[in-house]
């Protein structure tokens, strides 16, 4: 989950610079009062709608979750951390996931969309594909799909526990320029405690082939957490080390929104930087 970081001085930003001193000096001109407040009450507006859109589109998003009815599903990762669940064969995950760091008004302000399917091709095999686009304060972002494959190659039911592999490829289809791709490999096992709400626990490692300068660490762990709370609710943890751009601690809160569906939505602590922490809210449903 990449993040970048930038801003340059928007149209309004180098109109109001020069005004902005005028108001700042003491003056009787009716003029300058009524500038000044013109550009004030601009300012207040223009906050308050970017903010009311925002909740507005995250409060449509969480009602029509609730509303959705559709029977047990697989969670292909647990937050950010590939879990060791496959897509049945001829099944299909579609999930839509939104991130921010909620600083609308503040340098590097970012929202990412990722839109992203899986399809179940059977032999507990799975493919599919995300497309990620991320809008930073000033800045272009490369629009960037990664197209993935999963195999869970264990699963033992009777006493819990499973295994898998994969791989997935970062692509920038825009400004290729700027972006390289990265292949991301793993392998993850979990072991699900019994009882009516047993935690289940997940680790495993990774390795990015082909990366950057800027992606520190090439090999990592992955530990991840899942606990039901109540039969709706659940408490999910996950974390991958390492300084690059998987290296976060995210946590949510998942509620099942109908028999295969479900929304989370959490926060995640960047390994490497304050600035690129972020909230988040996911929606899955399986077809």
């Amino acid at each position: 989950m990449g993040r970048a970081h930038g801003k340059t001085q928007s149209r309004a930003e180098v109109i109001a610079g020069p005004v902005a001193n005028l108001c700042g000096v003491r003056s009787e001109g009716l003029l300058s009062v009524q500038i000044c407040s013109a550009i004030r009450s601009k300012k207040k507006v223009t906050q308050m709608v970017n903010r009311t859109a925002t909740i507005t589109w995250l409060a449509a998003a969480f009602i029509v979750c609730l509303l959705t009815q559709r029977t047990a599903m697989s969670q292909s990762t647990i937050l950010n951390v590939p879990s060791t669940d496959a897509v049945s064969a001829k099944k299909v995950y579609v999930e839509f996931d939104f991130i921010t760091n909620y600083a609308w008004e503040r340098h590097g302000s970012f929202q990412n969309y990722v839109p992203r399917a899986v399809v179940g091709i059977g032999h507990n095999v799975e493919v599919g594909a995300n497309v990620s686009y991320t809008h930073v304060s000033g800045e272009s972002q490369p629009l960037e799909v990664q197209p993935n494959i999963k195999w869970r190659f264990y699963s033992n039911e009777a006493n819990g526990t499973a295994a898998a592999v994969g791989c997935m490829l970062y692509a920038p289809v825009t400004d290729r320029d700027r972006a390289s791709p990265l292949v991301h490999c793993y392998t993850t096992a979990s072991k699900k405690l019994n009882g009516r709400y047993g935690p289940r626990f997940t680790g495993g490692v990774y390795g990015l082939m082909h990366a950057s300068e800027d992606q520190k660490n090439r090999f990592g762990g992955i530990v991840g957490y899942e606990q039901r709370l109540t039969k709706r609710i659940g408490l999910l943890v996950d974390w991958t080390s390492g300084e690059n751009r998987l290296g976060y601690l995210n946590s949510a809160f998942n509620f099942l929104t109908g028999h295969n569906s479900s929304l989370s939505t959490g926060y995640s602590i960047a390994n490497h930087g304050r600035g690129k922490n972020a909230l988040f809210l996911y929606y899955g449903t399986q077809f």
